[in-house]
């Protein structure tokens, strides 16, 4: 399967950009896509019942994978009628890939750093939409960031 890239900044394009791949799964990477990185609870929840709200219009989508190096969860994960909807927290992402394998194929995975979320794209076969928030965020993902640009092009060859 071919890998793409894509950048985008603006959540609302997300239901054209993932249409248009024809994707059956989804893989959100949760900070800062669904919640900023210092966001409370709730806000988690929220980012987490609005990102299935958007998703289960789209009628390709079978399987929505919300997937976090980090220990937080949501405290309830909806159920979306039509869709798995699973939620991975210390995903170890890039290393760790054996939990994606029995999701539906095409797959998308919709993250906003290289170096983990398009890298757990290239090692899935899925293609990478990589979010470019328009705020800056905390300085270890601003520097993950600058050094997943400077690797881009290895990894994402056009």
């Amino acid at each position: 399967m071919s890998t793409s890239y894509r950048q985008f900044g603006d959540t609302g394009d997300l239901p054209r950009l993932i249409t248009a791949l024809d994707a059956r799964t989804l893989v959100f990477d949760v900070e800062p896509l669904v919640a900023d990185w210092d966001g409370t609870q709730e806000a988690l929840d929220r980012g987490v019942t609005a990102v299935l709200s958007l998703v289960a219009k789209i009628p390709c989508v079978g399987a929505v994978c919300f997937s976090t190096n980090s220990a937080r969860r949501p405290v309830v994960l909806p159920a979306v009628p039509g869709i798995e909807v699973i939620y991975m927290v210390s995903a170890r992402k890039p290393l760790s890939i054996g939990s994606y394998r029995r999701l539906p194929l095409p797959g998308v995975v919709i993250g906003d750093q290289v170096l983990t979320d398009g890298l757990l794209a290239r090692r899935l076969g899925y293609s990478f939409l990589h979010y470019r928030p328009p705020h800056a965020g905390p300085a270890g993902p601003r520097l993950l960031d600058t050094t997943g640009q400077l690797a881009r092009p290895l990894i994402f060859r056009r």
